[in-house]
């Protein structure tokens, strides 16, 4: 249950975030406010798949398995739900979320999972790097980065999803592919760094 209100914490975060991006006319303003999500979410301990799917590569017991499932859930349904209240709340921001996400669904599945492969590696940098230094330098620099690329985060797309009131089996796959590509982002650094060290 700590998992799932964490979860649940971190989604309501994410809808922020992501509804600010939307609302910015200045995309590059919006990736900026984009990740006082992040920040948040790195600052109260609240849990965030993104954020936690890297350390699986050193803690895969039975666990931390069904704790991140638990944490995928918790996320992506109060994201989704969320961005469904806001589109009844602003209209506007529904169609900007609408847009947005037929030009998501018009993706390859390859090049979603591409996408999504290098947002997981900017996620697992920005919150390892807060953990283990103490900055929120990588959180302030690796958010924008992923939005200004054109990377693709689960959680935040099942807000936009959520906002644009696109209900197609096109968005499960789209969903599918995404959280594939940020689970094997998240773990290839602590992978590469695992192989390294057993070589010394």
């Amino acid at each position: 249950m700590k998992t799932f209100l964490e979860s649940i914490s971190a989604g309501v975060l994410i809808t922020i975030g992501g509804a600010v991006f939307l609302a910015c006319d200045n995309r590059y303003m919006g990736a900026v406010f984009f990740s006082v999500a992040l920040l948040c979410i790195c600052y109260k301990g609240y849990a965030l798949f993104t954020g936690r799917i890297g350390y699986f590569v050193k803690d895969h017991t039975a666990k931390n398995v069904k704790n991140l499932v638990i944490c995928l859930f918790g996320n992506l349904l109060a994201t989704f739900l969320l961005g469904m209240l806001l589109r009844f709340a602003i209209p506007a921001m529904g169609e900007t979320a609408g847009v947005l996400c037929a030009s998501k669904l018009e993706q390859q599945i390859i090049s979603t999972l591409i996408r999504a492969f290098f947002c997981g590696i900017l996620m697992y940098l920005a919150v390892s790097i807060y953990k283990e230094k103490n900055t929120v330098v990588a959180i302030l620099f690796c958010v924008p980065v992923f939005i200004l690329a054109g990377f693709e985060h689960s959680i935040a797309d099942m807000f936009y999803f959520g906002a644009s009131g696109i209900f197609d089996v096109k968005v499960v796959y789209f969903m599918l592919a995404v959280i594939a590509g940020n689970s094997l982002g998240g773990m290839l650094l602590p992978l590469l760094g695992g192989a390294w060290k057993k070589d010394e």
